[in-house]
């Protein structure tokens, strides 16, 4: 049966728009990966608990944000935990996070291969005004402490304090070895363009990033044994390709390149990407059977399956990349991962009625829409809210 409805169009204009995917049962791979995958996953609000949005410590719906990370290790990937995907200093705020990761980690511990990393940062510096290298420092500790005290791993997320108080490259080669070398496990860099925060321009002590590539070299060689891998995400492939050849062979290099993950994680031979990825949380039943394949040895059915996503993710992801975390959460919401579109901080709003059609259109020919017949109904709730009624 083909399914049909009404969508604003490019020209602002409407026009029937046909489905063409069918609903499908969820598949658990029946072969482990044999790429290292973590789903960078969202968080689900609670509409109902009277919370003002905008003050960034969001009423949590704590059913919903758990069962979304089982339905992910349960498909096989890893969870990469209170992420910028999560909201992470946009309408969520450090205490939210930690008890998220809390939450998680007690969850994970509760299922056979379950496993998670979760991010530390320095978001409960809130005023750059008067802070200095040191308040940095005591912040990132204060996170990885409390991180390791619940048993998790450590995602030492890239920091707009330190971007805003480092002096150049010698202040992230002594802060991130004292940092690293203080972690209990080996840990994973984060490497987040200001295309996703503009507040982290001259990350590494240059906005060069060939520049700043050399200051992750560093750290990275100087730590071999303390680090699992690091998270490149700059939407470039040539940045990720060329530092991928500089890694320790110990060392992973996971793609954070939404625009490019597909060829980026297949690779040639033994040169390969492992992924860390936001864009994991809304295609990951596509992408859990994509990675099925390749675990296989069929590249052909790897790429049938992952290469119609990156439409989706490319428009999900389009500039203010910031901005994405509006359509991961939308996609859940059509899927029926979730009662309602709503988002701390408001962001829901922050993409337009025509941007979320897109979006729908999209995830259709990508194949992610797990009942097409709920996807319409949701989808046309939204235009309600529009004023748009067939």
């Amino acid at each position: 049966m083909s399914h049909q409805i009404i969508l604003p169009a490019l020209n602002s204009k409407l026009e029937r728009f046909n489905l063409s995917s069918c609903s499908f049962a969820e598949v658990i791979p029946d072969t482990p990966f044999n790429r290292t995958a973590y789903a960078a996953a969202h968080l689900v609000v609670d509409p109902l608990q009277e919370l003002y949005p905008w003050q960034g410590k969001p009423a949590v719906d704590w059913e919903a944000t758990l069962a979304y990370r089982e339905y992910l290790w349960k498909l096989g990937f890893k969870v990469a935990e209170a992420m910028d995907t999560a909201q992470r200093g946009m309408g969520v705020d450090w205490p939210t996070a930690l008890e998220l990761i809390k939450r998680s980690t007690v969850l994970a511990n509760t299922i056979p291969g379950a496993d998670l990393a979760a991010g530390a940062g320095t978001d409960q510096l809130i005023d750059f005004s008067q802070i200095n290298l040191d308040d940095v420092r005591k912040a990132y500790i204060e996170q990885i402490e409390a991180i390791e005290a619940v048993g998790a791993r450590v995602i030492l997320m890239a920091s707009r304090a330190l971007a805003k108080v480092a002096r150049g490259p010698e202040d992230y080669l002594s802060l991130y070895a004292e940092l690293i070398q203080g972690c209990r496990y080996p840990v994973i860099l984060h490497w987040l363009g200001d295309m996703f925060d503009p507040l982290l321009s001259g990350y590494w002590g240059s906005a060069n990033s060939w520049q700043a590539m050399d200051t992750v070299e560093t750290i990275i060689k100087e730590n071999p044994s303390k680090i699992e891998g690091i998270k490149v995400s700059l939407l470039a492939t040539e940045y990720e390709l060329a530092l991928r050849q500089r890694l320790p062979h110990n060392v992973k290099m996971f793609t954070g390149d939404d625009f490019n993950y597909p060829e980026l994680i297949a690779g040639e031979g033994d040169s390969f990407s492992h992924g860390l990825l936001g864009i994991f949380d809304p295609i990951a039943p596509v992408a859990a059977q994509a990675l099925t394949e390749l675990a296989n040895g069929n590249f052909v059915e790897y790429h049938r399956l992952m290469d119609p996503t990156v439409a989706l993710s490319r428009k999900i992801f389009e500039a203010p990349t910031q901005y994405y975390k509006a359509g991961v959460v939308f996609i859940a919401w059509l899927n029926g991962h979730q009662s309602h579109f709503s988002m701390a901080g408001g962001m829901h709003s922050a993409r337009s009625l025509r941007h979320y059609a897109e979006i729908f259109r999209l995830a259709d020919q990508a194949g992610i829409l797990r009942d097409p017949v709920l996807a319409v109904n949701r989808m046309n709730q939204l235009k309600a809210v529009y004023g748009l009624y067939d």
